[in-house]
């Protein structure tokens, strides 16, 4: 029997190839969140906060999921399909906001692709459970 427990949230697309979180004790990694839909799609085409926005919600579900919650998170990190710092300061704005007062580690990475098109944010995180 594994000792790692595989969490696919209920209200996020079951289509993904993966589960969206791994708890190993009391600890939660998350797949990164991408900014998807429930039926799978891309939102906000072109948005980077819009898409940081939809990511935040999928990985506040992810985490829910695996009993945590943002202030559960440890560590995160923040990529960004842009080399335009501007884009990244966009993507950061709306991840900071939806952590609030919790300000744990995070890295912020502009990335050449990501992998569904048009996507331009994801957020992964480590988390320890209550």
């Amino acid at each position: 029997m594994s000792r790692v427990e595989l969490v696919r949230a209920p209200s996020l697309d079951g289509s993904v190839p993966y589960a969206y979180a791994a708890v190993a004790g009391d600890l939660v990694l998350t797949a990164g969140a991408c900014p998807l839909d429930e039926a799978g799609a891309v939102v906000c085409p072109g948005d980077v906060a819009g898409q940081a926005a939809q990511v935040m919600a999928n990985l506040v579900a992810a985490l829910e999921a695996a009993g945590c919650g943002l202030t559960d998170v440890a560590k995160s990190t923040v990529y960004v399909a842009s080399a335009d710092r501007a884009d990244l300061v966009a993507a950061w704005d709306v991840v900071r906001a939806a952590f609030g007062d919790h300000d744990a580690p995070s890295t912020l990475l502009g990335v050449a692709c990501l992998g569904y098109p048009g996507q331009l944010v994801e957020v992964e995180a480590v988390a320890l459970r209550p």
